[in-house]
């Protein structure tokens, strides 16, 4: 049986980092996007370099209108879906919470939260044995924010990842007799895009001397936890929050 994997934020940064693992590892892989269509391309073509079926999907996973259509473009165009990554998510600038406004909590929690349960809700309704699927895994992308509370910086993203570990917990107890099962990876300091877009490009190599083992991660590093959680290997592993975070 063909293994059919969604990213979703697969553009760029852990997104394409798992979706280019996990076609070396014999999954079809579909890559959604919100703006960056060349971007998401180009992993596709990697997915396929790698003898794998790939398919570019753009969708806000914030609209649920926009994720149904994106369910349908799915199942029509690499048919049975058997895993799913939520790994879109957004941060924003450096801000305390009496700076904040709710514009952004309502946006950080749209895309980081509802999002993540509007696509593991269309997953579950494919890939449960009670809806007559085949099974398959979630993996949520939570943060070590969810730990630590990013005072100072970012309490309304970690919050929003805390929620994301209690959904992950919560779900994954909630099919585990149904063949899915349902993990999450908690990075720590990753060099990734993400940091440009919240206003720090270099807040990995800044944050770097926080670290035990004194360095920042690679996205890669996150993709091998993401991946093995999706794979067999893992066969007896549900409900588990998995920290990738040099030890922080």
């Amino acid at each position: 049986m063909n293994r059919t994997l969604l990213v979703t934020g697969g553009s760029r940064g852990i997104g394409a980092a798992t979706a280019l693992r996990a076609a070396a590892r014999g999954w079809d892989v579909a890559v959604n996007y919100t703006r960056d269509a060349a971007a998401a391309e180009a992993v596709a073509a990697g997915v396929r370099a790698q003898g794998r079926r790939a398919l570019v999907l753009q969708a806000d996973v914030a609209d649920e209108a926009q994720v149904l259509a994106m369910f349908a473009a799915l199942d029509a165009g690499l048919g049975p879906l058997t895993g799913l990554v939520n790994n879109a998510g957004i941060v924003d600038v450096a801000a305390r919470i009496d700076g904040g406004s709710v514009a952004r909590w309502q946006r950080m929690f749209a895309v980081n939260v509802i999002g993540s349960m509007l696509c593991a809700r269309e997953a579950v309704r494919r890939m449960s044995t009670r809806h007559g699927g085949a099974g398959g895994g979630i993996v949520n992308l939570s943060s070590a924010a969810a730990r630590i509370g990013a005072a100072g910086q970012y309490v309304d993203y970690a919050a929003a990842k805390g929620a994301i570990d209690v959904f992950t917990l919560g779900l994954a107890r909630e099919v585990a007799t149904e063949g899915i099962r349902v993990n999450a990876v908690r990075p720590g300091i990753i060099e990734t895009d993400i940091h440009a877009s919240g206003g720090e490009p270099d807040r990995a190599a800044r944050l770097a001397p926080l670290v035990p083992m004194q360095r920042a991660g690679s996205a890669d590093e996150v993709a091998a936890a993401i991946v093995w959680l999706l794979s067999d290997e893992s066969a007896y592993t549900t409900a588990s929050v998995l920290d990738v975070t040099g030890g922080r």
